[in-house]
């Protein structure tokens, strides 16, 4: 063998003998490699003390080799069974080069390994027929395609069609092409003629799911009991912990993090099945096998688009279940129906182990056509909508594409939730609450006042220090039932904002904890531009003494906050006389509540007496008589009118008839 030319480098002499391990250092599985390689120094040349280390102009080659035990050894001497290269000027003229290795199919001598592509010709077609496919770059130097060669699979139908087209006008370009499209044919037929007669009997096998799963392809199914589509990436085949094999799909969608739209990446499974299984039963399948995909694309597109208007912050109903994220990321089930808040930063500020991200959307993404006639196409620009708040527009498969849910909080049951899209509505505000409350003109006229003001101008006052003094705080004083709850609902429902109701058992007992959970519903509560209730308030508004520190504590903790509050706080009390003097300079309005008059509650009867029923004015009249509050008339009204619904048929959906037998059976009980 010829002395390589840079045989004269020279080496450095062993100071141990002819082998010297090399010292480590670092630990773990790089100080075990380490350990397990060896230095030798094969030629013995005299060190020159006139050159200093590292100064020479020059590189010094080591060739590594295996010692007995596995060990890797690194030596001077080039290995003797080295082979020449076999890539070079010689092989350079060729338009491809096949390697090829031994099969252990007992049908062919040997596999197609790889394909290096020289031919210029030839990469100029293949990146027309592999165009956007992902993970193929045709213009570099040196192109490489390597078994299974499922990128030729998927493109199989292009690839034959622009050979087809190529052959009239550049025939050189199609020989180059016949010529590479042959050698594949003899390696893929199986695939590619299994995967044409699956297909056109709309059934698959586990084994060639693949061939139906190319990049890019858009992928329907069910997510949660919505219809859903995402956009594959690529697939794996996996085995579960039991060893069951299963296809899995990397796939994104549209979401949104609260400042933006992007791709959200996930993965779905598909579990093993023996046989052929129709494509359209699959878990998830490829869009356009879908017998009705234009009706579920439009439908889903539709949904998009009211995804993308739900972006931001939305005060709306919810009426289904909802989804809360449990331990594990599992989801837990709600059935929700309340007012709720949509707010996606809030939610990512609230759960923080759960917040959104979202990668980058790029540029817009390729065509979405919902006909298969391209005279009657209806494409993307039919669906843009300025979206400017957040990105750019999105486009119509994008739209396709987006989450089936938002992030949100609902009010009743105090619960951040991933709500579904198509259980959202617009609230049915009471515009006549405020009107049906049961208090002087004047009083009325004052509250609405201050707090019509207070939304408009909160932020045109201050205290001496920045940030205090911005709230508007009300106390509202009487027994129960008499109005206090329905004036803040209904001055929430005037002023088309929400209404965050709490009481001292929803924060408990410790000081810390209350203190951390005031500051966190505060903050919402301003962010939402909210009216917060704080319901039988008693146990932050009584008067401190010496004998009960811990409860000291807390109304100290409760002052401190009120000062820095800048929205409109309603507290609710049934013993005034009882309340720390200090809160008296911090509360704006204090509105008396007086027990109910019986005119009073003749109009709480009327108001909860409505066109179905067939109480005489005589019998309200007679009904006004009795010693209620409002609390105690509305729920007696709602058990009358349960009895004379379980007097209808079950068939019968009309209005129960309300007559005075109903509410005099409940009060019979009541007075039992």
């Amino acid at each position: 063998m010829s002395q390589p030319f840079y045989s004269s480098f020279g080496g450095f002499p062993s100071t141990d003998g002819p082998w010297r391990r090399r010292r480590v250092f670092g630990h773990g599985a790089a100080a075990h490699e380490a350990e397990n390689e060896y230095y030798s120094d094969s030629e013995q040349t005299p060190v020159d003390d006139s050159i200093s280390s590292g100064s020479l102009c020059q590189y010094k080659p080591f060739y590594a080799r295996k010692d007995k035990d596995g060990k890797t050894q690194w030596t001077t001497k080039e290995p003797e069974d080295a082979a020449e290269p076999v890539e070079g000027r010689s092989t350079a003229k060729y338009a491809f080069l096949v390697r090829l290795r031994k099969s252990s199919d007992t049908r062919k001598k040997y596999d197609l390994d790889s394909v290096v592509v020289q031919s210029q010709l030839l990469k100029t077609q293949l990146g027309v027929a592999l165009a956007d496919y992902p993970g193929v770059t045709t213009s570099l130097e040196r192109l490489v395609f390597s078994a299974p060669f499922r990128p030729f699979v998927h493109r199989w139908d292009h690839l034959t069609t622009l050979l087809e087209d190529s052959e009239g006008d550049d025939p050189a370009s199609a020989a180059h092409l016949k010529l590479f499209l042959d050698l594949l044919y003899t390696e893929l037929k199986e695939a590619i003629d299994v995967k044409t007669d699956l297909v056109r009997n709309g059934v698959i096998t586990f084994e060639h799911l693949w061939t139906i799963c190319e990049p890019e392809t858009l992928i329907f199914g069910e997510q949660y009991g919505q219809q859903c589509v995402w956009e594959l990436k690529h697939t794996s085949n996996c085995n579960s912990q039991d060893g069951v094999p299963y296809l899995s799909l990397a796939v994104w969608s549209v979401d949104f993090d609260g400042s933006r739209f992007g791709k959200s990446h996930g993965y779905l499974d598909i579990h093993y099945f023996e046989g052929t299984v129709k494509i359209d039963e699959l878990e998830y399948f490829p869009l356009d096998f879908h017998t009705q995909r234009n009706t579920v694309a439009r439908a889903l597109i539709a949904r998009g688009k009211s995804f993308a208007a739900l972006a931001g912050y939305h005060y709306k109903w919810y009426t289904g279940v909802a989804l809360a994220e449990g331990k594990a990321r599992r989801m837990v089930r709600h059935n929700v129906e309340s007012r709720i808040i949509i707010d996606c930063n809030a939610y990512n500020g609230s759960l923080p182990n759960y917040s959104v991200s979202v990668g980058s959307l790029g540029k817009e993404t390729s065509p979405f056509f919902l006909e298969d006639d391209a005279d009657s196409v209806e494409s993307e620009e039919s669906f843009e909508v300025v979206q400017g708040a957040f990105g750019r527009p999105l486009t119509a498969k994008e739209y396709l594409l987006c989450a089936s849910f938002v992030r949100g909080f609902a009010l009743r049951a105090k619960l951040w939730l991933w709500l579904f899209v198509d259980q959202i509505a617009a609230i049915r505000f009471n515009d006549n609450a405020f009107d049906s409350l049961q208090l002087p003109a004047h009083q009325k006229r004052l509250i609405n006042a201050l707090v019509k003001t207070q939304a408009r101008c909160k932020d045109n006052f201050d205290d001496v220090i920045a940030g205090k003094g911005r709230g508007m705080i009300m106390l509202l004083a009487g027994p129960p039932g008499v109005g206090k709850t329905l004036t803040a609902e209904s001055v929430a429902d005037n002023l088309r904002v929400p209404l965050y109701v709490m009481s001292a058992g929803d924060l408990g007992t410790d000081p810390s904890a209350i203190e951390v959970k005031l500051t966190f519903i505060m903050d919402n509560v301003a962010r939402w531009n909210a009216v917060l209730l704080l319901d039988e308030a008693d146990v932050f508004l009584e008067a401190r003494s010496v004998s009960d520190l811990e409860r000291n504590k807390l109304v100290s903790i409760f002052l401190r906050m009120l000062e820095y509050y800048s929205g409109i706080l309603f507290l609710t009390t049934n013993r005034i006389k009882n309340i720390d003097d200090a809160f008296h300079s911090r509360i704006h309005v204090t509105v008396n509540y007086p027990k109910l008059s019986e005119t009073s509650r003749k109009h709480i009867w009327e108001a909860f007496l409505d066109k179905h029923s067939s109480v005489s004015n005589n019998e309200i009249d007679e009904l006004s008589k009795l010693d209620m509050n409002g609390r105690v008339i509305k729920n007696i009204m709602k058990t009358a009118l349960m009895v004379a619904r379980s007097e209808q048929s079950e068939t019968d959906d009309s209005p129960a008839k309300l007559d005075i037998t109903h509410i005099r059976t409940v009060l019979a009980i009541e007075q039992s």
